[in-house]
């Protein structure tokens, strides 16, 4: 089973403000007046702010002489990319074929009910992001999801749910 990537469409793309263009000096540094910088450089872009904020694309376009169009291209062809922000813990949802055939769907249709969000989609407070992933490898422990480092093994929905209640249960604990 393939599992497609979500489309997003043009206007999706936050316009919020960088919060420190600072991190793009030492990139912009690194790789100025040099060729085949692309996939580097929207990298380690990504790895500065946890996704490729517009106003970064902006930034990087202006002072490394990339073109808009095609960086948008390289990160929304790759799934490694992000253009939004994402969740403190990323929730990945296996549906490659044993974990499909084990019922994983039950698995992301229980988080999305318990989290108010679609697959792909971040918790308001940005606590949880929902992933759909092809294989995580782990085939034996059908169905399965990962969270963070942590792999979740023999899930039902319920089961699922009780995870993700936990660790927003130990953050409220480490907020007060």
């Amino acid at each position: 089973m393939r599992v497609e990537r979500i489309k997003r469409k043009r206007c999706d793309l936050p316009s919020e403000k960088i919060a420190d263009i600072s991190l793009l000096d030492s990139i912009i540094e690194k790789y100025n007046g040099k060729r085949g910088i692309m996939i580097p450089v929207l990298q380690e872009t990504q790895a500065a702010y946890g996704y490729i904020p517009r106003e970064a694309f902006e930034i990087l376009s202006e002072k490394l002489g990339l073109k808009l169009n095609d960086m948008y291209g390289v990160a929304t062809f790759y799934a490694q990319f992000r253009l939004a922000p994402v969740g403190k813990h990323i929730i990945k949802v296996c549906h490659g074929t044993a974990c499909h055939v084990q019922n994983a769907g039950t698995i992301t249709d229980a988080l999305t009910e318990a989290l108010k969000i679609e697959d792909g989609e971040t918790t308001g407070d940005r606590l949880f992001t929902l992933e759909s992933v092809a294989c995580l490898g782990c085939c034996s422990l059908a169905p399965v999801m990962m969270i963070s480092n942590e792999t979740y093994g023999k899930l039902t929905g319920k089961e699922a749910v009780k995870v993700i209640k936990e660790i927003k249960l130990k953050e409220s604990e480490f907020s007060i």
